[in-house]
């Protein structure tokens, strides 16, 4: 089962098991697409997004952000937001992608991060 890490009224966020820094933004109301969202919720959901890329790119200096919003299994708005590095398994494929390479990085605290994060999303 997945960590809730943030929740409000519009969305939440989840932690995916990964070895790389992960997140989903998932909506509190099941949309199926984007476009599906009223005006404010999608200004809510781009917004945090944003936030967490940020936050990622402080943190962690990754090479690349990685976002993505898939659905196709259930068809619940979310996006993934991902921390990619040189080193990582995957790199340069995408985390769906084919694995190119043992890896093992020593990043920092993520709960280090999701302190941090939380401070940004609420300001």
């Amino acid at each position: 089962m997945s960590q809730k890490l943030y929740e409000n009224d519009y969305f939440y966020i989840e932690k995916e098991n990964a070895l790389i820094p992960w997140v989903k933004i998932f909506t509190q109301k099941p949309y199926k697409e984007l476009s599906d969202c009223d005006s404010v919720t999608q200004e809510v959901l781009l917004k945090a997004m944003l936030v967490v890329e940020e936050t990622m790119r402080f943190y962690y200096n990754p090479k690349k952000i990685n976002i993505a919003m898939f659905g196709n299994y259930i068809p619940h708005l979310h996006i993934h937001v991902m921390a990619r590095f040189e080193e990582d398994s995957h790199f340069p494929e995408s985390m769906w992608g084919i694995k190119q390479r043992e890896s093992n990085l020593h990043l920092p605290s993520f709960d280090n991060f999701v302190t941090i994060l939380h401070d940004k999303l609420r300001s």
